[in-house]
């Protein structure tokens, strides 16, 4: 098919470290961390400590100054190795962004050098019992009282939730009653007093990853934990960031179904049937050429995507389209990867029935692929 002609020779390099941490020193623990329902709080110290966590922050705040293409590397071997319980990607990509492009000076150097190292896990809040995609709908609220803001609501399906150490925050602070205006981010410390965390919730599938319900009970927090240079700037700030991240779960999708049909791959040609390999037969070699055609169709347009994205030109409609597309492609793999393993696939101890129950948020997280069309439809 099309070679990848967007990773150096420093990436690759990279690429075999990063292959060899997930493989010795994540791997071994994970069925623990199911049973847990999180990552061990060492683990993000460990990967500070190898230089895997915010890899596009620049070097004086403690990042690697890294383009993302490294972020992407990183992405792609998690998931290759099946790694769905660790959240770097939003920590080091997401909530570390927003404090870079968005913060002050003194937000930036307090907690950029933290989350680098591992000593600080980010979160980010937006999601709420009541609303989902429409962020405009929250009702979570911070109230201003002297030099303090007050908050006050709630916050669910929150990655990174349970260990987090600081969390964006999206509230309302005004009443114009044109929603989008009206919301701003906050920087909220986990140790605030009135901020609690529920246990981590119980999933269908991402079991080893931390995602909970968070409580703000009169959380009071100072006036310059406010991202951005003046209240209702939330929106604006969510809008910039999402292009990229719908691109990261378009990233994570893709190299999801690759890695499904290569396991899917040496599986069939192992398993015999009536005295052949599974992957002998007409049936099973047509199906596996039409999931090779169709993710190798994915991946060119996730890799132009990335292209544009390093130019920082990438447009809206071009990641909601990368989101939906891959997203819709990873779970129609997996499932024609299920069938082809048989009564096999549906037991947890194969990659590809830990893939099945994994795979299924991808539609729903980083904005319904529903959304996804009708953001694409608007700009038609």
């Amino acid at each position: 098919m099309v070679p990848r002609t967007l990773f150096g020779p420093e990436h690759e390099e990279f690429r075999k470290n990063v292959r060899r941490f997930f493989a010795e020193e994540i791997m071994p623990h994970h069925d623990r961390w199911e049973e847990q329902q999180h990552i061990d709080r060492k683990v993000w110290n460990r990967a500070g400590e190898l230089g895997f966590l915010c890899l596009t922050i620049p070097e004086e705040y403690g990042g690697m100054g890294a383009d993302r293409l490294y972020s992407t590397v990183l992405m792609e071997e998690q998931t290759f190795a099946g790694a769905s319980g660790v959240g770097f990607s939003v920590h080091s990509d997401i909530i570390a962004n927003y404090i870079f492009n968005f913060g002050t000076e003194a937000q930036k150097k307090h907690w950029l050098p933290k989350m680098a190292s591992g000593e600080a896990v980010g979160a980010v809040a937006m999601t709420e019992p009541g609303t989902g995609s429409d962020l405009q709908a929250i009702k979570a609220r911070a109230v201003k009282d002297g030099d303090d803001y007050v908050i006050n609501g709630s916050k669910i399906f929150i990655t990174n939730g349970y260990l987090a150490d600081i969390v964006v925050v999206a509230v309302k602070t005004g009443e114009s009653g044109e929603g989008a205006k009206d919301v701003s981010l906050i920087l909220v410390e986990a140790d605030r007093p009135g901020f609690s965390k529920a246990k981590p919730l119980k999933k269908v599938g991402m079991k080893a990853q931390d995602t909970c319900e968070l409580f703000f009970e009169n959380v009071r927090v100072p006036q310059s934990n406010l991202l951005g240079t003046k209240e209702g700037m939330g929106f604006v700030m969510l809008m910039k960031e999402l292009a990229w991240e719908r691109l990261i779960i378009a990233i994570l999708s893709i190299a999801g179904a690759d890695a499904a049909l290569k396991t899917t791959l040496e599986y069939t040609r192992n398993r015999k049937v009536f005295g052949k390999p599974v992957a002998s037969y007409q049936n099973s070699r047509f199906k596996l050429a039409e999931m090779k055609a169709e993710i190798a169709i994915g991946q060119v347009f996730v890799d132009r995507c990335l292209e544009l994205q390093l130019k920082n030109k990438l447009g809206a409609d071009a990641a909601a389209a990368a989101k939906y597309w891959t997203s819709d492609l990873l779970c129609k793999v997996v499932d024609e990867c299920v069938q082809l393993h048989g009564g096999y696939g549906y037991m947890l101890e194969y990659p590809i029935a830990r893939a099945y129950i994994d795979s299924r948020a991808s539609r729903i997280y980083g904005g319904t692929n529903e959304i996804m069309k009708e953001l694409i439809a608007r700009t038609m």
